[in-house]
């Protein structure tokens, strides 16, 4: 790609693994991009093939034979088991989004376990998180108990068996661990009683270290190339936004919309506003970094939904409106069509439109859609500002920032500037940021932002818009 020195970064995601370059210019490139199979053998059930993955993984590697270093980042709470002497896997992966393990959630809830899992974890009880799915493992996986007594058992995220499986180094990172329900959110170390409370073997989990350093040698065209950082990709993403200190956030518009707000060294709480606090990053030789965590369940979905029923057909129809906003107009939605996250924290809600009218047109009830997403974001950032003050503008990125009335009328809602990322791979960025820095090369900026700054007040706009959330969360009874 460039006679410059560069790094890799190797995104292993939920539907593709993706190797990209990056130079001390700041030049990136995307130089492999290989999808994977979706295996759904029972309704809620969603696995990979954990060897295919780590043929894609390798043949990604295969495509950057020069770089100096090599970083990975993760898919955070998928999760597997694996032979500690063989390495051959005895299980698929369990992705993230596999719901099999709810019943043995709703039972600890009933048990009145929350509480003590939030207090240690920082994390609600929910099937979404590796915990439940790594005791479904131990139960189920033939030969699990007796490989467990001969001590060759290993139990965690896909992370650890890539790099047992590549470096012969079986250990997770700190950001990919507080995503397990199993990691102590303050002392950085897998808890005993969490372990106890859902039933994993503690002795069968990866050790955990930091985000940066030595994490082995890689095989790249004969020669080894060292391995230095492994982190989640939320949290990659964040790095690669800019985000360093307290106070700075960032918000990615994929399916739902995922926002992540950097506390510094402090770890900060707020169950009450459906905020969970994680681990940013934890560089070697220093201390923990902290973050907040904040979602909206539904964004692109939202949009795509619409389309899907016909309200509109391209994309271009609704990069502009003409006349007053939809909420200007009494018309809202609601985009709680898979539950409202933070700050209302109800699964049971369910999208809705307010104000129909018979002069109501379809592109009107899109604009509404739009409106209601920015409203639910303005939600979440209003609650990390409230334990933490929002530093300057905020950078969003994803399919959503390439609409321009989306990206205006949310600056406007949060009466701050946005900032849209160009670049559309900020995770594998970020991951290649830390392993630039981790090696001691030169640091790129990394430039090309589109600004919006805030031009109308929606001020009057926010309450009828937090009525109506309150609206369908009685209506979800």
């Amino acid at each position: 790609m460039t006679e410059s020195p560069f790094v890799a970064a190797i995104d292993q995601g939920t539907t593709s693994t993706r190797a990209l370059t990056l130079d001390s210019h700041g030049r990136s490139q995307v130089v492999a991009a290989i999808e994977h199979r979706q295996f759904y053998p029972q309704p809620g059930w969603v696995e990979h093939d954990p060897l295919e993955l780590v043929k894609n993984i390798e043949s990604c590697l295969s495509a950057a034979p020069s770089a100096a270093a090599v970083a990975m980042d993760n898919q955070g709470e998928s999760c597997l088991a694996w032979d500690a002497d063989t390495k051959e896997p005895l299980s698929p992966v369990i992705v993230w989004q596999d719901s099999r393990t709810q019943d043995v959630v709703d039972r600890l809830k009933a048990e009145g376990a929350e509480d003590d899992v939030m207090r240690r974890s920082g994390l609600p009880l929910d099937s979404y998180f590796s915990a439940s799915k790594l005791a479904w493992l131990y139960r189920n996986v033939r030969d699990a108990e007796r490989l467990h007594k001969a001590g060759r058992l290993r139990l965690g995220t896909t992370d650890a068996f890539f790099l047992d499986r590549l470096t012969g180094r079986c250990v997770t990172d700190i950001t990919t661990a507080s995503r397990t329900s199993l990691l102590n959110i303050e002392t950085g170390a897998w808890d005993a009683e969490l372990c106890r409370l859902f039933g994993v073997p503690m002795e069968s989990l990866p050790e955990v270290v930091d985000t940066t350093g030595d994490f082995g040698s890689l095989q790249i065209g004969g020669k080894g190339v060292p391995l230095t950082v492994s982190i989640v990709d939320q949290q990659a993403a964040l790095y690669g936004h800019g985000c360093r200190s307290a106070g700075d956030a960032k918000v990615t518009f994929g399916t739902g919309a995922f926002a992540l707000m950097v506390t510094g060294p402090a770890l900060k709480r707020g169950p009450e506003w459906g905020l969970l606090p994680t681990i940013a990053w934890r560089k070697h030789g220093e201390e923990a970094t902290y973050a907040l965590d904040g979602a909206v369940y539904t964004a692109c979905a939202a949009v795509n939904w619409a389309r899907s029923l016909g309200l509109f057909e391209s994309f271009d129809e609704i990069n502009s409106f003409d006349g007053p906003a939809a909420i200007d107009r009494g018309i809202t939605f609601v985009p709680a069509l898979a539950g409202l996250a933070c700050p209302h924290w109800n699964r049971d809600a369910r999208g809705a439109w307010f104000g129909l009218s018979l002069e109501v047109k379809p592109l009107d009830m899109v604009r509404a859609v739009l409106e209601g997403i920015a409203l639910r974001t303005a939600e979440v950032i209003d609650a990390m500002a409230s334990l933490t003050p929002i530093r300057g503008d905020l950078s969003v990125d994803g399919g959503l920032c390439r609409n321009p009335y989306f990206c205006q009328f949310l600056a406007d809602v949060l009466d701050r500037p946005v900032l849209v990322a160009t670049e559309n791979e900020l995770t594998a960025v970020g991951a290649a940021l830390l392993a630039m820095e981790t090696c001691g090369m030169p640091v790129p900026e990394i430039s090309g932002r589109t600004h919006y700054a805030p031009k109308t007040s929606w001020a009057d706009a926010r309450p009828r818009f937090t009525a109506a959330c309150e609206a369908v969360k009685s209506l979800s009874g």
